[in-house]
Parts: structure tokens; C-alpha cells; sequence
């Protein structure tokens, strides 16, 4: 396991990370609309190939965490959702107070699509799954997703600026409820999409079981009574 970076250091990675993230987002969402001709394809391909050999040369194991992340804050910098260094991240940027409450803005593009010009429903129910699981770590009430309940009301639609917004529900020992709702920004008084989920905090020894393999800490995943 590599050494940890002092606060100096990660914050110079982040700076890296997060460059090569959005060029790679670039890359992404320039791979599924393109039509140039497939000799092009074929000399693209191959220089993906070339750089994607150079990204290896140093690389981290499949349960190992970057060192740009926090886990105890819950902080991952290559999330899937909101990673600044994650190619496929839509991304989420996300904002939360100690109170419960969790904001978040994208914009969905191409690479996220489902059905024509539409947001994919996965995709949808991940923002939520992320803004209500925010919320809560921002009460210290962090946990696993045990159940999502996703309503779809209208149309998403790519290229839309979108509002997400979570609030933390009610508590009974380990678990927490919180309720999400998505919008487009210029339209907030229409639900286009709205979500109730329930989180399980685990016991420190059922963290130190679930999360052993990274040989970390995991506390947002954590109870904290």
C-alpha cells in the first residue's frame, strides 16, 4: 500500500486528477457522437491504446483506495457520480449542510443517454441514490443503500440544467430515511423525478468486514454511535 500524501500533496493530485478527468469526459462524450470514417476510428483506437499503457505503468489494485480520496468524509474523487477524475460522471456537483439537506446540479450529456434525447432511468436513480446519501453523511448519519423507491414523472431530457435536492428523514437506531426530487432548473415546480431511500449504518466490526480488503478506515460508511 502506497504512502498517504500530506494535505499539500493530495490537493496538487487533485488539481491533475481532475484535468485529466474532464479531458477524458471530452474524450467520452466526443466517442459516442462522433461519425468521423473508421480509418479515423482505427487511428483514434490505437492512440487510446498507446496513452492507456502509460496510465498503467502505475496503477492501484481493485480494492485499493486513491490517495486523492477521504474515506472517512466519504470524499471519492473517482465516484462514478460526481468524481472530477471519473470519465463516466455525469458530473454531479454537490453541495450539503449539517442540518440533512443536499443539493446537486449537472447537466446530463450523450454518454448517459437512454432512450433518444433522454435522460437513462439508471442514470436518474443514481443522482438521487447520491444526494440522499449525502444528505444523511452530512447529519453524521452515514450508511449503505438498503432500498431506493425511484418515481419517475416526467421526461428527462440530456442538456438540461438539473436540480437535485435530498433532505434527511426520520431515524430508528441504524437507520435513516431521506426523500430526493429532481427538477430542471428553469422549471422547479415541475417533479420530473422523486425518491425515498433507507440507509443502514454499519457496526465497526461489519464495516472492518465489508471494507477489509482496502486496509482503511471507511468512517462515512460507518455508525457513529
Amino acid at each position: 500500500m502506497r504512502e498517504p500524501l500530506s494535505p499539500e500533496e493530495r490537493a496538487g493530485r487533485r488539481v491533475a486528477v481532475g484535468e485529466l478527468g474532464g479531458a477524458l469526459r471530452g474524450l467520452v462524450d466526443a466517442a459516442v457522437r462522433t461519425e468521423v470514417p473508421e480509418a479515423e476510428l482505427e487511428s483514434v483506437a490505437a492512440a487510446v491504446r498507446e496513452l492507456t499503457a502509460r496510465l498503467r505503468a502505475a496503477g492501484r489494485g481493485l480494492h485499493e483506495i486513491a490517495r486523492v480520496d477521504d474515506p472517512e468524509t466519504g470524499e471519492r474523487w473517482y465516484s462514478p457520480v460526481y468524481g472530477p477524475g471519473s470519465p463516466v460522471a455525469p458530473p454531479l456537483v454537490a453541495t450539503d449542510s449539517p442540518d440533512g439537506r443536499a443539493t446537486g446540479r449537472v447537466t446530463v450529456g450523450k454518454a448517459h443517454e437512454g432512450p433518444p434525447g433522454l435522460v437513462h432511468g439508471g442514470v436518474v436513480a443514481t443522482l438521487l441514490d447520491h444526494v440522499l446519501a449525502r444528505a444523511l453523511r452530512a447529519a453524521g448519519r452515514g450508511g449503505l443503500t438498503a432500498s431506493l423507491t425511484v418515481r419517475y414523472r416526467r421526461p428527462v431530457h440530456l442538456g438540461v440544467p438539473l436540480l437535485l435536492t435530498a433532505e434527511m428523514g426520520g431515524t430508528d437506531g441504524r437507520r435513516t430515511t431521506a426523500h430526493a426530487r429532481l427538477v430542471a432548473e428553469d422549471t422547479p415546480e415541475v417533479v420530473l423525478a422523486e425518491a425515498e431511500g433507507t440507509f443502514v449504518a454499519l457496526r465497526t466490526e461489519q464495516a472492518a468486514d465489508v471494507f477489509g480488503a482496502t486496509g482503511r478506515t471507511v468512517g462515512a460508511w460507518t455508525s457513529r454511535s
